[in-house]
Formats: structure tokens, C-alpha cells, sequence
């Protein structure tokens, strides 16, 4: 998870950025959502665009592995590990992003992945939303 004021990489469930003091209680309790809508809420307040990006490469050595890997077929564990790392630190950032701004939830999420095609084997994952506020309906 990272601090939404000053990008510092924090410890899962810490309360308080250790660097810059900003509390972090809110990117945790963001509700994300890929429909346009969450059941049981209504969004009171449309806040804008939210994004997040992550870019990934193995280092040399996981590249071997994954070269390795490649011979035999199947789940190239190399890469799978990044993967999901880059996916998580992508909502992460996205999330920070719309605590920053107000919001409560982020709507819309969006998923994608591109190679950046350097021939370093550098991918990103990019997660993109709406952030809103949301209240309980009823």
C-alpha cells in the first residue's frame, strides 16, 4: 500500500504514513467496483477520474526462470508473480488517488495490461475508474 500524500511504500493496516504522517484509514475502507453501480449504495457525488499504473519487469534471474519455464509449457510462475503484484499496487495507487480527492468508492474499474515493448520484458498494468461518493440507499 502506498501513502496517498507522498507515495511512500507503508506496511499493510498501518494507520499513519510513517513519513509523512497523513492518515491512511481511508484507502483501505474505498469500495471498488468494475459495474457503474454498487447494490445497496447510490452515489451522491460524481468526483472524476481515477487512475492507477504499475510497470513490471523480472530482473535477470527471473527471466531466466521464466525462459526455463517456457520450455516446458504451461504457467510461466515468473511472470504470474509480478503480474499480480503490478495489479495490486495499480488499484492501490487508483485508490489513494480517489481518497486524495474525497471519494468513497471507485466505480467503472477498469483492468488492462500492455507491453511496452522494449525487449525488456516490461509490462503495465493500469487500473482506471470513476471516484464517487457513495451512501447506504434507504
Amino acid at each position: 500500500m502506498r501513502c496517498p500524500s507522498c507515495e511512500t511504500e507503508v506496511n499493510e493496516g498501518a494507520r499513519f504514513c510513517p513519513k509523512c504522517g497523513a492518515s491512511l484509514q481511508s484507502i483501505s475502507s474505498i469500495m471498488v467496483a468494475t459495474v457503474p453501480t454498487i447494490p445497496g449504495y447510490k452515489i451522491k457525488r460524481v468526483l472524476g477520474i481515477v487512475t492507477g499504473s504499475s510497470p513490471r519487469t523480472r530482473g535477470m534471474l527471473g527471466r531466466f526462470i521464466a525462459g526455463i519455464e517456457t520450455m516446458f509449457g504451461g504457467e510461466i510462475k515468473a511472470f504470474a508473480t509480478e503480474i499480480e503484484k503490478a495489479r495490486a499496487e495499480a488499484l492501490e495507487r487508483m485508490k489513494a488517488k480517489a481518497a486524495a480527492m474525497g471519494a468513497n468508492a471507485v466505480v467503472g474499474v477498469d483492468l488492462e495490461t500492455s507491453d511496452l515493448g522494449l525487449g525488456a520484458g516490461i509490462i503495465v498494468i493500469s487500473a482506471t475508474g470513476t471516484a464517487v461518493i457513495v451512501e447506504p440507499e434507504g
